[in-house]
Protein backbone atom coordinates (compact mmCIF):
# COMPACT_ATOMS: atom_id res chain seq x y z
CA UNK A 1 0.00 0.00 0.00
CA UNK A 2 1.47 3.34 -1.05
CA UNK A 3 -0.49 5.18 1.64
CA UNK A 4 -1.01 3.31 4.88
CA UNK A 5 -4.64 2.27 5.15
CA UNK A 6 -6.51 2.17 8.44
CA UNK A 7 -8.01 -0.91 10.04
CA UNK A 8 -10.66 -0.68 12.75
CA UNK A 9 -10.33 -3.44 15.35
CA UNK A 10 -13.09 -4.04 17.90
CA UNK A 11 -12.47 -6.64 20.61
CA UNK A 12 -12.55 -6.49 24.41
CA UNK A 13 -9.82 -9.15 24.89
CA UNK A 14 -6.41 -7.43 25.17
CA UNK A 15 -4.54 -10.51 23.87
CA UNK A 16 -6.68 -10.65 20.72
CA UNK A 17 -6.39 -6.90 20.16
CA UNK A 18 -2.61 -7.08 20.49
CA UNK A 19 -2.34 -10.00 18.07
CA UNK A 20 -4.47 -8.20 15.49
CA UNK A 21 -2.55 -4.95 16.00
CA UNK A 22 0.86 -6.61 15.45
CA UNK A 23 -0.25 -8.65 12.41
CA UNK A 24 -2.10 -5.84 10.66
CA UNK A 25 0.72 -3.37 11.33
CA UNK A 26 3.18 -5.81 9.72
CA UNK A 27 0.85 -5.88 6.70
CA UNK A 28 0.99 -2.09 6.34
CA UNK A 29 -2.12 -0.94 8.22
CA UNK A 30 -2.52 1.80 10.77
CA UNK A 31 -4.56 0.02 13.43
CA UNK A 32 -7.25 1.82 15.44
CA UNK A 33 -8.13 -0.50 18.37
CA UNK A 34 -11.45 -0.09 20.19
CA UNK A 35 -13.14 -2.04 22.96
CA UNK A 36 -16.82 -1.10 22.69
CA UNK A 37 -19.49 -0.45 20.09
CA UNK A 38 -19.68 3.20 21.13
CA UNK A 39 -15.94 3.77 20.62
CA UNK A 40 -16.05 1.95 17.26
CA UNK A 41 -18.88 4.19 16.02
CA UNK A 42 -16.94 7.26 17.15
CA UNK A 43 -13.85 6.07 15.25
CA UNK A 44 -15.93 5.51 12.10
CA UNK A 45 -17.06 9.13 12.36
CA UNK A 46 -13.48 10.43 12.61
CA UNK A 47 -11.48 8.33 10.14
CA UNK A 48 -11.87 6.50 6.86
CA UNK A 49 -11.08 2.76 7.01
CA UNK A 50 -10.15 0.03 4.54
CA UNK A 51 -10.95 -2.86 6.87
CA UNK A 52 -12.92 -3.61 10.03
CA UNK A 53 -12.54 -6.65 12.28
CA UNK A 54 -15.05 -7.02 15.10
CA UNK A 55 -15.80 -9.55 17.79
CA UNK A 56 -19.41 -10.64 18.12
CA UNK A 57 -19.60 -10.62 21.93
CA UNK A 58 -18.94 -7.16 23.30
CA UNK A 59 -19.44 -5.43 26.67
CA UNK A 60 -22.10 -3.05 25.36
CA UNK A 61 -23.85 -5.19 22.75
CA UNK A 62 -23.37 -7.51 19.79
CA UNK A 63 -20.93 -7.09 16.92
CA UNK A 64 -23.85 -7.66 14.56
CA UNK A 65 -24.96 -4.11 15.40
CA UNK A 66 -21.68 -2.78 14.02
CA UNK A 67 -21.95 -4.98 10.91
CA UNK A 68 -25.42 -3.59 10.18
CA UNK A 69 -24.27 -0.03 10.89
CA UNK A 70 -21.34 -0.36 8.46
CA UNK A 71 -23.53 -2.04 5.83
CA UNK A 72 -25.94 0.91 6.06
CA UNK A 73 -23.52 3.83 6.37
CA UNK A 74 -20.26 2.54 4.81
CA UNK A 75 -21.28 -0.13 2.25
CA UNK A 76 -17.84 -0.19 0.58
CA UNK A 77 -16.02 -1.00 3.86
CA UNK A 78 -15.21 -4.74 4.19
CA UNK A 79 -16.07 -6.00 7.68
CA UNK A 80 -15.26 -9.44 9.07
CA UNK A 81 -16.33 -10.91 12.38
CA UNK A 82 -14.43 -12.86 15.03
CA UNK A 83 -16.33 -15.58 16.85
CA UNK A 84 -15.74 -18.37 19.32
CA UNK A 85 -14.99 -21.73 17.74
CA UNK A 86 -18.33 -23.22 18.76
CA UNK A 87 -20.41 -20.21 17.66
CA UNK A 88 -20.35 -20.40 13.88
CA UNK A 89 -24.11 -19.82 13.91
CA UNK A 90 -23.36 -16.23 14.88
CA UNK A 91 -20.89 -15.97 12.01
CA UNK A 92 -23.55 -17.16 9.58
CA UNK A 93 -25.94 -14.53 10.91
CA UNK A 94 -23.23 -11.88 10.55
CA UNK A 95 -22.63 -12.81 6.88
CA UNK A 96 -26.36 -12.61 6.27
CA UNK A 97 -26.22 -9.11 7.79
CA UNK A 98 -23.41 -8.03 5.45
CA UNK A 99 -20.06 -9.27 6.83
CA UNK A 100 -17.82 -10.51 4.02
CA UNK A 101 -16.18 -13.28 6.08
CA UNK A 102 -15.44 -14.54 9.60
CA UNK A 103 -12.64 -15.99 11.74
CA UNK A 104 -12.90 -18.34 14.70
CA UNK A 105 -10.92 -18.20 17.92
CA UNK A 106 -8.17 -19.14 18.50
CA UNK A 107 -7.05 -17.04 15.53
CA UNK A 108 -4.66 -18.74 13.11
CA UNK A 109 -2.27 -16.27 11.57
CA UNK A 110 -2.22 -17.75 8.05
CA UNK A 111 -6.02 -17.50 7.89
CA UNK A 112 -5.96 -13.97 9.28
CA UNK A 113 -3.46 -12.86 6.66
CA UNK A 114 -5.43 -14.44 3.84
CA UNK A 115 -8.64 -12.81 5.05
CA UNK A 116 -6.90 -9.42 5.17
CA UNK A 117 -5.49 -9.90 1.66
CA UNK A 118 -8.97 -10.65 0.37
CA UNK A 119 -10.33 -7.56 2.13
CA UNK A 120 -7.62 -5.43 0.52
CA UNK A 121 -8.48 -6.82 -2.92
CA UNK A 122 -12.15 -6.11 -2.26
CA UNK A 123 -11.53 -2.55 -1.08
CA UNK A 124 -9.46 -1.66 -4.15
CA UNK A 125 -11.88 -3.07 -6.75
CA UNK A 126 -13.76 -0.62 -8.89
CA UNK A 127 -17.54 -1.11 -9.26
CA UNK A 128 -17.21 -1.91 -12.96
CA UNK A 129 -14.71 -4.68 -12.13
CA UNK A 130 -17.24 -6.29 -9.80
CA UNK A 131 -19.71 -6.35 -12.68
CA UNK A 132 -17.51 -8.52 -14.89
CA UNK A 133 -19.26 -11.61 -16.21
CA UNK A 134 -22.79 -10.30 -15.79
CA UNK A 135 -23.18 -9.80 -19.54
CA UNK A 136 -23.69 -13.57 -19.90
CA UNK A 137 -26.93 -13.28 -17.90
CA UNK A 138 -29.07 -12.17 -20.82
CA UNK A 139 -32.32 -10.30 -20.23
CA UNK A 140 -33.71 -6.89 -19.38
CA UNK A 141 -36.76 -7.95 -17.39
CA UNK A 142 -37.11 -6.63 -13.85
CA UNK A 143 -36.37 -10.12 -12.52
CA UNK A 144 -33.04 -10.30 -14.39
CA UNK A 145 -32.04 -6.76 -13.43
CA UNK A 146 -32.69 -7.66 -9.78
CA UNK A 147 -30.70 -10.88 -10.14
CA UNK A 148 -27.70 -9.01 -11.56
CA UNK A 149 -27.87 -6.48 -8.71
CA UNK A 150 -27.93 -9.30 -6.15
CA UNK A 151 -24.87 -10.82 -7.80
CA UNK A 152 -22.99 -7.51 -7.59
CA UNK A 153 -23.70 -7.40 -3.84
CA UNK A 154 -22.71 -11.05 -3.36
CA UNK A 155 -19.43 -10.38 -5.14
CA UNK A 156 -18.38 -8.36 -2.09
CA UNK A 157 -18.80 -11.32 0.26
CA UNK A 158 -17.37 -14.74 0.96
CA UNK A 159 -20.73 -15.91 2.32
CA UNK A 160 -21.97 -19.28 1.06
CA UNK A 161 -24.71 -18.89 -1.56
CA UNK A 162 -27.54 -21.34 -2.18
CA UNK A 163 -28.86 -21.03 -5.74
CA UNK A 164 -32.35 -22.38 -6.30
CA UNK A 165 -34.52 -22.56 -9.37
CA UNK A 166 -36.13 -24.98 -11.75
CA UNK A 167 -34.06 -27.29 -13.91
CA UNK A 168 -32.50 -25.46 -16.84
CA UNK A 169 -32.69 -21.92 -15.40
CA UNK A 170 -28.92 -21.44 -15.41
CA UNK A 171 -27.73 -22.15 -11.87
CA UNK A 172 -24.13 -22.86 -12.89
CA UNK A 173 -24.03 -19.74 -15.07
CA UNK A 174 -25.24 -17.71 -12.08
CA UNK A 175 -22.63 -19.27 -9.82
CA UNK A 176 -19.91 -18.39 -12.32
CA UNK A 177 -21.22 -14.81 -12.51
CA UNK A 178 -20.91 -14.51 -8.70
CA UNK A 179 -17.33 -15.77 -8.96
CA UNK A 180 -16.52 -13.33 -11.77
CA UNK A 181 -17.99 -10.44 -9.74
CA UNK A 182 -15.70 -11.14 -6.76
CA UNK A 183 -12.02 -10.64 -5.88
CA UNK A 184 -11.61 -14.38 -6.50
CA UNK A 185 -12.32 -13.96 -10.22
CA UNK A 186 -8.69 -14.62 -11.21
CA UNK A 187 -8.65 -17.86 -9.20
CA UNK A 188 -10.23 -21.19 -10.21
CA UNK A 189 -13.97 -21.73 -10.60
CA UNK A 190 -14.70 -25.45 -10.19
CA UNK A 191 -18.19 -26.80 -10.91
CA UNK A 192 -19.17 -30.27 -9.66
CA UNK A 193 -22.35 -32.19 -10.46
CA UNK A 194 -22.65 -34.29 -7.31
CA UNK A 195 -25.37 -36.46 -8.87
CA UNK A 196 -23.00 -37.52 -11.66
CA UNK A 197 -20.28 -38.91 -9.33
CA UNK A 198 -20.71 -42.49 -8.06
CA UNK A 199 -21.25 -42.61 -4.30
CA UNK A 200 -18.13 -44.69 -3.65
CA UNK A 201 -15.93 -42.14 -5.45
CA UNK A 202 -17.45 -38.92 -4.13
CA UNK A 203 -15.14 -38.48 -1.13
CA UNK A 204 -11.95 -39.00 -3.12
CA UNK A 205 -13.22 -36.77 -5.95
CA UNK A 206 -13.92 -33.92 -3.54
CA UNK A 207 -11.13 -34.31 -0.97
CA UNK A 208 -8.48 -36.20 -2.94
CA UNK A 209 -6.72 -39.41 -2.00
CA UNK A 210 -3.31 -40.84 -1.20
CA UNK A 211 -1.68 -43.45 -3.40
CA UNK A 212 -2.91 -46.89 -2.36
CA UNK A 213 -5.76 -45.50 -0.24
CA UNK A 214 -8.19 -47.88 -1.95
CA UNK A 215 -8.29 -50.35 -4.82
CA UNK A 216 -7.52 -48.49 -8.01
CA UNK A 217 -5.79 -45.53 -6.30
CA UNK A 218 -2.56 -45.87 -8.26
CA UNK A 219 -1.40 -42.32 -7.65
CA UNK A 220 -2.02 -39.38 -5.34
CA UNK A 221 -4.95 -37.12 -6.32
CA UNK A 222 -5.50 -33.62 -5.02
CA UNK A 223 -9.31 -33.51 -5.32
CA UNK A 224 -11.73 -30.77 -6.36
CA UNK A 225 -11.62 -28.78 -3.11
CA UNK A 226 -7.91 -28.19 -3.60
CA UNK A 227 -8.43 -27.55 -7.31
CA UNK A 228 -10.70 -24.65 -6.26
CA UNK A 229 -8.37 -23.35 -3.51
CA UNK A 230 -8.40 -19.56 -3.49
CA UNK A 231 -11.40 -19.52 -5.81
CA UNK A 232 -14.99 -20.77 -5.91
CA UNK A 233 -16.38 -24.30 -5.61
CA UNK A 234 -19.87 -24.85 -7.05
CA UNK A 235 -21.56 -28.03 -5.80
CA UNK A 236 -24.58 -28.65 -8.01
CA UNK A 237 -27.24 -31.20 -6.97
CA UNK A 238 -25.98 -31.17 -3.38
CA UNK A 239 -29.24 -32.84 -2.37
CA UNK A 240 -27.94 -36.06 -3.94
CA UNK A 241 -24.96 -36.36 -1.57
CA UNK A 242 -25.40 -39.38 0.76
CA UNK A 243 -25.71 -38.80 4.52
CA UNK A 244 -22.29 -40.20 5.43
CA UNK A 245 -20.62 -37.81 2.99
CA UNK A 246 -22.73 -34.90 4.24
CA UNK A 247 -21.12 -35.22 7.69
CA UNK A 248 -17.62 -35.05 6.16
CA UNK A 249 -18.60 -32.08 4.00
CA UNK A 250 -19.98 -30.24 7.03
CA UNK A 251 -16.76 -30.78 8.93
CA UNK A 252 -14.66 -29.55 6.00
CA UNK A 253 -16.73 -26.34 5.83
CA UNK A 254 -16.53 -25.76 9.58
CA UNK A 255 -12.81 -26.51 9.88
CA UNK A 256 -11.92 -24.95 6.51
CA UNK A 257 -9.69 -27.94 5.93
CA UNK A 258 -9.96 -31.36 4.29
CA UNK A 259 -8.48 -34.78 4.93
CA UNK A 260 -7.72 -36.69 1.70
CA UNK A 261 -8.72 -40.35 1.74
CA UNK A 262 -5.89 -42.33 3.30
CA UNK A 263 -4.07 -39.24 4.63
CA UNK A 264 -2.98 -38.76 8.26
CA UNK A 265 -3.21 -34.97 8.35
CA UNK A 266 -5.56 -32.24 7.21
CA UNK A 267 -4.95 -29.68 4.49
CA UNK A 268 -6.22 -26.09 4.91
CA UNK A 269 -8.48 -24.80 2.14
CA UNK A 270 -9.80 -21.39 1.16
CA UNK A 271 -12.88 -21.57 -1.03
CA UNK A 272 -16.07 -19.63 -1.69
CA UNK A 273 -18.85 -22.22 -1.63
CA UNK A 274 -21.91 -22.01 -3.88
CA UNK A 275 -24.45 -24.83 -3.88
CA UNK A 276 -27.58 -25.68 -5.82
CA UNK A 277 -30.13 -28.44 -6.23
CA UNK A 278 -33.43 -29.00 -8.00
CA UNK A 279 -34.69 -30.93 -4.96
CA UNK A 280 -36.55 -29.53 -1.93
CA UNK A 281 -34.00 -29.73 0.88
CA UNK A 282 -36.63 -29.05 3.55
CA UNK A 283 -38.51 -32.14 2.44
CA UNK A 284 -35.27 -34.14 2.44
CA UNK A 285 -34.56 -32.96 6.00
CA UNK A 286 -38.02 -34.06 7.12
CA UNK A 287 -37.45 -37.42 5.44
CA UNK A 288 -34.13 -37.79 7.25
CA UNK A 289 -32.01 -37.87 4.10
CA UNK A 290 -30.37 -34.45 4.47
CA UNK A 291 -28.66 -33.02 7.56
CA UNK A 292 -30.27 -29.92 9.03
CA UNK A 293 -26.90 -28.61 10.31
CA UNK A 294 -25.40 -28.83 6.81
CA UNK A 295 -28.47 -27.08 5.39
CA UNK A 296 -28.01 -24.11 7.72
CA UNK A 297 -24.30 -24.03 6.88
CA UNK A 298 -24.88 -23.75 3.11
CA UNK A 299 -28.18 -21.83 3.16
CA UNK A 300 -26.63 -18.52 4.21
CA UNK A 301 -27.63 -16.36 1.25
CA UNK A 302 -30.45 -17.80 -0.89
CA UNK A 303 -30.63 -16.73 -4.52
CA UNK A 304 -33.68 -17.65 -6.60
CA UNK A 305 -33.45 -17.74 -10.40
CA UNK A 306 -36.85 -17.06 -11.98
CA UNK A 307 -38.21 -19.56 -14.53
CA UNK A 308 -38.32 -18.47 -18.16
CA UNK A 309 -42.14 -18.33 -18.24
CA UNK A 310 -42.01 -15.55 -15.62
CA UNK A 311 -39.78 -13.39 -17.82
CA UNK A 312 -41.12 -13.98 -21.30
CA UNK A 313 -39.95 -10.53 -22.40
CA UNK A 314 -36.38 -11.87 -22.21
CA UNK A 315 -37.00 -14.71 -24.69
CA UNK A 316 -36.22 -12.72 -27.89
CA UNK A 317 -32.88 -11.51 -26.51
CA UNK A 318 -32.07 -14.97 -25.19
CA UNK A 319 -33.00 -16.66 -28.45
CA UNK A 320 -30.74 -14.34 -30.48
CA UNK A 321 -27.81 -14.82 -28.07
CA UNK A 322 -28.25 -18.60 -27.98
CA UNK A 323 -28.50 -18.85 -31.77
CA UNK A 324 -25.21 -16.97 -32.15
CA UNK A 325 -23.53 -19.26 -29.62
CA UNK A 326 -24.87 -22.45 -31.25
CA UNK A 327 -23.93 -21.29 -34.75
CA UNK A 328 -20.36 -20.49 -33.62
CA UNK A 329 -20.12 -23.90 -31.97
CA UNK A 330 -21.08 -25.64 -35.21
CA UNK A 331 -19.18 -23.20 -37.43
CA UNK A 332 -22.35 -22.17 -39.26
CA UNK A 333 -23.70 -18.76 -40.31
CA UNK A 334 -26.21 -17.28 -37.87
CA UNK A 335 -29.74 -17.51 -39.29
CA UNK A 336 -32.41 -14.90 -38.65
CA UNK A 337 -35.45 -15.74 -36.54
CA UNK A 338 -38.63 -14.78 -38.36
CA UNK A 339 -40.95 -12.46 -36.43
CA UNK A 340 -43.61 -15.18 -36.32
CA UNK A 341 -41.03 -17.62 -34.94
CA UNK A 342 -40.09 -15.19 -32.15
CA UNK A 343 -43.76 -14.69 -31.30
CA UNK A 344 -44.22 -18.46 -31.20
CA UNK A 345 -41.26 -18.82 -28.81
CA UNK A 346 -42.60 -16.12 -26.48
CA UNK A 347 -45.89 -18.00 -26.15
CA UNK A 348 -44.24 -21.25 -24.99
CA UNK A 349 -44.03 -22.20 -21.29
CA UNK A 350 -40.62 -23.93 -21.53
CA UNK A 351 -40.80 -26.24 -18.49
CA UNK A 352 -37.12 -26.99 -19.16
CA UNK A 353 -36.38 -23.23 -19.15
CA UNK A 354 -33.28 -21.84 -20.89
CA UNK A 355 -31.81 -25.30 -21.45
CA UNK A 356 -34.97 -26.38 -23.27
CA UNK A 357 -34.92 -23.19 -25.37
CA UNK A 358 -31.29 -23.82 -26.32
CA UNK A 359 -31.99 -27.44 -27.27
CA UNK A 360 -34.97 -26.37 -29.36
CA UNK A 361 -32.88 -23.77 -31.20
CA UNK A 362 -30.05 -26.24 -31.77
CA UNK A 363 -32.49 -28.70 -33.31
CA UNK A 364 -34.01 -25.94 -35.45
CA UNK A 365 -30.57 -24.88 -36.66
CA UNK A 366 -29.91 -28.45 -37.80
CA UNK A 367 -33.24 -28.67 -39.63
CA UNK A 368 -33.74 -25.24 -41.17
CA UNK A 369 -33.02 -24.37 -44.77
CA UNK A 370 -32.19 -20.96 -46.17
CA UNK A 371 -31.24 -17.99 -44.05
CA UNK A 372 -34.21 -17.90 -41.68
CA UNK A 373 -35.70 -20.06 -38.94
CA UNK A 374 -39.46 -20.38 -39.23
CA UNK A 375 -42.18 -21.58 -36.88
CA UNK A 376 -42.18 -24.92 -38.70
CA UNK A 377 -38.51 -25.37 -37.77
CA UNK A 378 -39.30 -24.76 -34.10
CA UNK A 379 -42.57 -26.65 -33.77
CA UNK A 380 -42.61 -29.20 -30.96
CA UNK A 381 -43.83 -31.82 -33.43
CA UNK A 382 -40.30 -31.73 -34.86
CA UNK A 383 -39.17 -33.49 -31.68
CA UNK A 384 -41.36 -36.53 -32.41
CA UNK A 385 -39.85 -39.72 -33.86
CA UNK A 386 -38.59 -39.12 -37.38
CA UNK A 387 -40.94 -41.69 -38.80
CA UNK A 388 -43.90 -39.55 -37.71
CA UNK A 389 -42.71 -36.58 -39.75
CA UNK A 390 -41.55 -38.15 -42.95
CA UNK A 391 -40.63 -41.51 -44.31
CA UNK A 392 -37.87 -43.19 -42.36
CA UNK A 393 -35.52 -42.89 -45.32
CA UNK A 394 -36.25 -39.27 -46.21
CA UNK A 395 -33.51 -36.63 -45.95
CA UNK A 396 -35.51 -34.81 -43.26
CA UNK A 397 -35.85 -37.96 -41.16
CA UNK A 398 -32.16 -38.74 -41.47
CA UNK A 399 -31.14 -35.19 -40.50
CA UNK A 400 -33.49 -35.23 -37.53
CA UNK A 401 -32.27 -38.58 -36.25
CA UNK A 402 -28.64 -37.51 -36.64
CA UNK A 403 -29.21 -34.22 -34.79
CA UNK A 404 -31.12 -35.85 -31.93
CA UNK A 405 -28.66 -38.77 -31.73
CA UNK A 406 -25.73 -36.35 -31.40
CA UNK A 407 -27.51 -34.31 -28.73
CA UNK A 408 -28.38 -37.42 -26.70
CA UNK A 409 -24.86 -38.78 -27.07
CA UNK A 410 -23.35 -35.53 -25.78
CA UNK A 411 -25.67 -35.35 -22.78
CA UNK A 412 -25.18 -39.03 -21.96
CA UNK A 413 -21.42 -38.55 -21.91
CA UNK A 414 -21.76 -35.46 -19.71
CA UNK A 415 -23.98 -37.41 -17.30
CA UNK A 416 -21.71 -40.48 -17.20
CA UNK A 417 -24.37 -42.58 -19.00
CA UNK A 418 -27.00 -41.96 -16.31
CA UNK A 419 -30.49 -41.48 -17.74
CA UNK A 420 -31.73 -39.31 -14.87
CA UNK A 421 -28.85 -36.85 -15.33
CA UNK A 422 -29.28 -36.86 -19.12
CA UNK A 423 -33.01 -36.14 -18.69
CA UNK A 424 -32.34 -33.29 -16.24
CA UNK A 425 -29.82 -31.72 -18.60
CA UNK A 426 -32.29 -31.89 -21.49
CA UNK A 427 -35.23 -30.64 -19.42
CA UNK A 428 -37.37 -33.71 -20.15
CA UNK A 429 -38.76 -36.59 -18.08
CA UNK A 430 -36.79 -39.77 -17.47
CA UNK A 431 -39.48 -41.77 -19.32
CA UNK A 432 -39.26 -39.47 -22.35
CA UNK A 433 -35.48 -39.64 -22.29
CA UNK A 434 -35.56 -43.46 -22.22
CA UNK A 435 -37.93 -43.51 -25.22
CA UNK A 436 -35.76 -41.11 -27.22
CA UNK A 437 -32.66 -43.17 -26.47
CA UNK A 438 -34.42 -46.24 -27.85
CA UNK A 439 -35.74 -44.47 -30.94
CA UNK A 440 -32.33 -42.97 -31.74
CA UNK A 441 -30.48 -46.21 -31.23
CA UNK A 442 -28.60 -45.07 -28.12
CA UNK A 443 -29.91 -47.82 -25.83
CA UNK A 444 -27.06 -50.08 -26.84
CA UNK A 445 -24.87 -47.94 -24.55
CA UNK A 446 -24.33 -48.98 -20.95
CA UNK A 447 -26.85 -46.51 -19.53
CA UNK A 448 -27.71 -46.26 -15.83
CA UNK A 449 -31.19 -45.45 -14.53
CA UNK A 450 -29.97 -43.17 -11.76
Amino acid sequence: MSERARALVLDDEPAITELLDITLSEMGFVVVPTHSLQKAREALGKFSFSLCLTDLRLPDGNGLELVRHIRSQFPQLPVAVITAYASTEGAVEAMQAGAFDFMTKPIELHRLRRLVEQAQALATLEPEELGAGLERLVGESSAMRELRQQIRVLGRSNAPVFVSGESGTGKELTARAIHDASPRRNKPFVAVNCAAIPENLLESELFGSEKGAFTGAHQKRSGLFLAADGGTLFLDEIGDIPLAMQAKLLRALQERSIRPVGANSEVPIDIRLITATHRDLQQLIEAGSFRADLYYRIYVVPLLIPPLRQRREDIPLLAEALLQRIARRHNQPVPRLQAEALQWLVRQDFPGNVRELENLLERALALHSGTEIRVADLSRESAAPAQGIAGSGSPLARRLRAAERELLRTQLTAGQNRIVVCAQNLGISTRSCTLRLHLCGQDDHHVGES
